[in-house]
């Protein structure tokens, strides 16, 4: 009986074992390299930005955020609120001459101070 009798194989050398660890080591060290150059690489876009920005942007965990220089809270307020109340005013149909008063009270209501609160 011919097909009953097995041939006995060799049992596998150590380098056929360690052949699928050294190439799962080679693709995992290749792509902890790339990995590690672009981190670099975010590295130094950031101190590059830095540089060139000043102390004007601060990177934060969740983006990045930017002080403007040379504007004070208050006055960046009274600049807004001018352009609302003339929108207000654009908006109503008349113009402020016709209707002095109608806008002189619109305008309180937008600038009036809060209790409490300094207006300079």
């Amino acid at each position: 009986m011919a097909w009953g009798k097995q041939k006995e194989q060799a049992p596998p050398s150590t380098i056929r074992q360690l052949l699928p660890l050294i190439i799962t080591l080679v693709i995992l060290g290749a792509v902890a390299w790339v990995g590690y150059q672009i981190y670099l690489s975010l590295g130094k876009i950031q101190a590059q930005a830095r540089r060139r920005m000043g102390d004007n942007v601060t990177f934060t965990k969740d983006g990045m955020r930017v002080n403007v220089q040379g504007i004070e809270a208050e006055s960046y307020l009274d600049r807004t609120q001018s352009w609302v109340v003339k929108a207000w005013e654009l908006g109503s149909g008349s113009s402020p001459n016709e209707n002095d008063e109608a806008a002189r009270r619109k305008r309180n209501v937008l600038t009036k101070p809060k209790p409490g609160e300094s207006h300079h």
